[in-house]
C-alpha cells in the first residue's frame, strides 16, 4: 500500500498538535487546577481503577470529550461555560492529551492543553492520587 501524498505519521500529527499548547509540567498543572482550571482525566475506567485518580478531576471519556465542553453543543457539561475555560487534559502518558487538548482548542477553547506524561507523571511527582501521595 502506499502513502497518499497528504498522509501525515501519527508523530507528525502530535508534533503539530503540541506546537499550538503551552504544555504543562504535572506541578504546573495542579497548580492551575488550585487556580480554578479544570483538570479532565480521559483516561478508560480501567487504568483509572488499576493506577488511581486525581482527587477534584473531572471523569470525561475521550470519545465525548468535544461535546462535553464544547459551549455551543446541547451535550455540554456545567464546566463547559464558556470558550475561555481553562481546560489542562490528562491521559495515561501524555499522548492522546496533546490530541484532545488541540481538538478543543480548535473548538474555540484557547486556554486548552494538557499535561507533559500524563497520570504517570503526575503520580510520578508524587502529587495527590487516590492511590497515596507517591508512586510506587
Amino acid at each position: 500500500m502506499s502513502r497518499p501524498a497528504d498522509a501525515r505519521s501519527i508523530d507528525e500529527v502530535l508534533a503539530e498538535a503540541r506546537g499550538r499548547l503551552a504544555r504543562l509540567e504535572p506541578t504546573e498543572a495542579q497548580a492551575r487546577m488550585a487556580a480554578g482550571a479544570v483538570l479532565v482525566d480521559t483516561r478508560p475506567a480501567a487504568q483509572r481503577e488499576r493506577d488511581g485518580e486525581v482527587p477534584g478531576a473531572l471523569l470525561v471519556e475521550r470519545n465525548v470529550l468535544e461535546w462535553r465542553f464544547d459551549p455551543a453543543s446541547d451535550a455540554r457539561l456545567p464546566e463547559a461555560t464558556g470558550y475561555d475555560v481553562e481546560v489542562v487534559v490528562l491521559c495515561n502518558e501524555g499522548y492522546s492529551s496533546s490530541l484532545a487538548a488541540d481538538s478543543l482548542r480548535a473548538l474555540g477553547l484557547h486556554r486548552a492543553t494538557d499535561v507533559i506524561g500524563g497520570y504517570q507523571a503526575w503520580a510520578a511527582a508524587g502529587l495527590p492520587t487516590t492511590r497515596g501521595s507517591s508512586a510506587g
